[in-house]
């Protein structure tokens, strides 16, 4: 891999880890349109660990308050915070469960599916039905939104659930957990911040899992691209968090389903031809 591809493949994986259009399906999808070879193993966790600093270089007040709320509860001055703080990081904790399942029991399945074009374009199209099912389920909401400090550890298990299947490539992460908290009953927002947050523990539990083969690259000839489609991952992703969160605020998520829907179809009629 040379840097020019890194670039464009850490850019890639930046921008569509946060929104909600399939990083894994992108890293599959782009080095076939470029005609690049697909990225190896090391170099996609490599990214995904760009993103967690992207993530977590940007929710830092959060974890810094969760983290405090812990070990130095005095700090908050507020008991109240201290219980809210505290009930974000277990839900974060109950949300992370079935995600780390479904990679011990079916990640040699889905590893493989990232050999089919076929399988990203159908999970792609199921990424969109997502994405619609929650706009849809908004607009027909008659009551107010949840606020975040209003969540059940049921909640965090079913938005959990959702990111667990994102295991499948082409199946947007970020799609599945926003649109699972919209159907339990938070807005689109409080849907992506919680999203976002729970993001956390499943890229660094990945980044660990490979990490031999990661630190065995950075002493060869790939270093360099390597590093540096790092750092186009981190950049990028830091862009996508903070234009997803401002752009729900005030705009549906149809946008995305469309995209996805568009390319999905596409991949799909593309590899049966």
């Amino acid at each position: 891999m040379n840097i020019i591809e890194a670039l464009i493949l850490g850019v890639v994986q930046g921008l569509t880890e946060f929104l909600p259009v399939s990083s894994s399906g992108h890293l599959v999808l782009v080095p076939e349109f470029l005609g690049i070879a697909a990225p190896p193993l090391s170099f996609s966790v490599l990214v995904h660990l760009a993103t967690l600093v992207a993530v977590a270089g940007y929710f830092l007040p959060d974890l810094k308050n969760m983290v405090l709320s812990v070990i130095a509860p005095r700090r908050l001055h507020d008991m109240q915070a201290v219980k809210y703080w505290r009930r974000l990081l277990l839900w974060l904790v109950i949300g992370s469960v079935p995600a780390a399942i479904a990679g011990l029991l079916l990640g040699n399945f889905f590893e493989r599916l990232f050999a089919s074009t076929l399988a990203v374009g159908f999970f792609l199209i199921l990424t969109s039905v997502l994405l619609f099912g929650a706009d849809l389920a908004l607009a027909r909401r008659t009551k107010s939104p949840t606020p975040l400090g209003k969540m059940r550890p049921v909640d965090a298990l079913i938005v959990g659930c959702f990111q667990a299947l994102a295991i499948a490539p082409g199946l947007s992460r970020s799609g599945a957990t926003i649109a699972g908290g919209v159907f339990l009953g938070f807005d689109r927002h409080t849907a992506a911040r919680f999203s976002f947050l729970l993001s956390i523990p499943v890229i660094l539990g990945a980044f660990v899992t490979e990490l031999k083969d990661i630190g065995s690259k950075f002493v060869t000839a790939s270093g360099w691209a390597y590093g540096l489609g790092a750092f186009a991952a981190a950049l990028s992703g830091v862009v996508a968090i903070h234009f997803l969160l401002r752009y729900l605020r005030e705009r549906s998520l149809r946008i995305f389903g469309i995209y996805t829907a568009v390319l999905g179809l596409l991949v799909a009629v593309l590899s049966l031809v």
